[in-house]
């Protein structure tokens, strides 16, 4: 087990070098100047079309009108879900701890650009997405490193599902370890533990692993508009106890949020004085540990999130890629924010870098230090949902990514390899729920990075595609009659085109 630990942990070191985080950097950067600073040009018309319109809804039932596809929002929920759990509070934890409070200054700045690449996703993603033989749409980086790239790069749209796979693998592993570790910790009097094959087992954190994985498999037979149902309703109600109950916090401590900001700043270029005389490896620790925290938190580069969107009812592009924008934002600067400002207003830099304190520990801390019982309580219950909905939104991921590997043999064969995808990984959920937590994160850090690395050669290589189809969607916004790019394929834009109707010139 120390083996393997030690390898997954010099394989992270490797894929989380320079050459990944220039790779990130530099794809958003190209992305963000190809298309003129879209994230600020745009960022009102991606709230007026996005969460604007959502917000004004809510109580009104609205049908999907393609029994195939979800709603916009609900493609939305599910992308959040994916992205709105551990990383945002128990990641930003770690990524304080293990990197200083400048990692969240180099969240925010990979989250910057982050929205316009998950913009580009989007737009990429329900470009070249498939429609399937029961009507559903499939989309994702994988369909469009297949179909928008040379003949000579179609290997690698199987790297990508194949990367996709293991990271969904891991970011559900993550999860569950997550869930379990809180609500133990929440009951410390019911650690009664087992033996198996020399390990000690607690028998809470296994049934608990239990429950989620008997859950979880109901859940994820209903497929695609099960999934974006359960999230659309679970996202916003746990998003807005979190948010509530953190500003209290922040403001119970208010003395410290000038203290707080300024070491998100102060320290960017600095770490704590256990590393202190390695001034080269602090700063890349620094930067690794925000680039790192921040691409597990709001998924931008991975193309994860795509896949969700993929199965929106939207034909335009464009649309869909407006929430990718407020996806990032949202996030990121909202949620992963508040986190950083609740950890570092409650607790010293003494609190924090003495010891060894728990990042799950820790950020429960907060709020059962404010709110007392009622705080553990709440604690226990959404960090519990947040990471729920995420095993939920990663087992489509993977479901996804199984169904492209397996589609040359057929649809009975998919379908099959679907299936027992589906049973391994409710069953690693609940081997999750018993194994070491730092391990999974590693392995999840390791796969993400992996999952990235096609994805974003993809983007580099189709930055100018991009451009061209937001160009012809405002063009058309703004009553110029061209021709709407809603599909690569002739067929399905003509289809789309068609039901659109005179809206695409609107």
């Amino acid at each position: 087990m120390d083996t393997m630990e030690d390898a997954i942990a010099w394989l992270n070191d490797l894929v989380w070098g320079w050459p990944m985080i220039v790779l990130i950097l530099g794809a958003g950067i190209l992305l963000t100047v190809r298309l003129k600073f879209l994230q600020v040009r745009k960022f009102g018309t991606s709230i007026k079309t996005t969460i604007g319109p959502t917000l004004k809804s809510i109580g009104k039932a609205k049908k999907s009108d393609h029994l195939n596809s979800i709603s916009q929002f609900e493609a939305f929920a599910t992308a959040i879900s994916g992205t709105v759990g551990t990383g945002n509070i128990i990641g930003v934890t770690s990524a304080i701890l293990t990197g200083g409070p400048g990692a969240v200054f180099w969240m925010w700045f990979s989250a910057f650009f982050g929205m316009v690449t998950n913009y580009s996703e989007n737009v990429l993603g329900l470009y070249f997405r498939k429609k399937e033989q029961n009507g559903d749409l499939s989309g994702g980086p994988m369909y469009y490193i297949r179909y928008g790239l040379p003949k000579c790069f179609k290997w690698l749209s199987y790297l990508a599902a194949v990367f996709c796979l293991v990271a969904a693998i891991g970011m559900g592993g993550v999860q569950t370890n997550k869930i379990s570790s809180t609500i133990v910790s929440a009951i410390p009097e019911a650690n009664a533990t087992f033996a198996l094959f020399g390990q000690e087992i607690n028998v809470l954190a296994l049934a608990i692993g239990v429950v989620v994985a008997l859950v979880l498999a109901l859940i994820i037979l209903g497929g695609i508009k099960r999934i974006g149902k359960v999230a659309s309703f679970l996202v916003p109600f746990m998003s807005l106890i979190f948010i509530a109950m953190a500003i209290v916090i922040i403001f119970a401590h208010i003395a410290r949020i000038g203290e707080a900001f300024s070491l998100f700043f102060t320290n960017v270029f600095s770490y704590r004085s256990a590393v202190g005389g390695f001034g080269g490896y602090a700063f890349s620790r620094i930067i690794q540990k925000g680039l790192a925290r921040g691409v597990f938190s709001n998924e931008a580069g991975l193309g994860s999130s795509v896949i969700a969107h993929s199965s929106s009812e939207t034909r335009e592009p464009v649309k869909q890629g407006l929430w990718g924008i407020f996806e990032v934002f949202f996030d990121t600067f909202v949620i992963c924010t508040l986190t950083a400002l609740v950890i570092l207003t409650t607790y010293t830099e003494t609190d924090l870098y003495t010891g060894t304190p728990s990042d799950a520990a820790m950020a429960m801390g907060a709020f059962s230090g404010t709110f007392g019982g009622f705080g553990t309580v709440v604690f226990s219950i959404i960090m519990p949902l947040f990471a729920f909905t995420t095993t939920l939104a990663w087992s489509y991921y993977g479901e996804k990514s199984v169904q492209f590997l397996f589609k040359s043999l057929g649809d009975k064969a998919s379908g099959i390899a679907v299936v027992v995808f589906k049973v391994l990984y409710v069953a690693l959920i609940v081997v999750s729920s018993i194994l070491d937590g730092a391990l999974i994160w590693t392995i999840s850090d390791t796969a993400n990075a992996l999952m990235a690395l096609p994805n974003l050669i993809a983007l580099i290589m189709l930055s100018g595609l991009v451009v061209k189809i937001t160009k012809n969607y405002f063009a058309r916004q703004k009553g110029e009659k061209e021709r709407p790019m809603l599909s690569a394929y002739p067929d399905l834009n003509e289809q789309f085109e068609s039901e659109l109707g005179d809206q695409i010139h609107r």
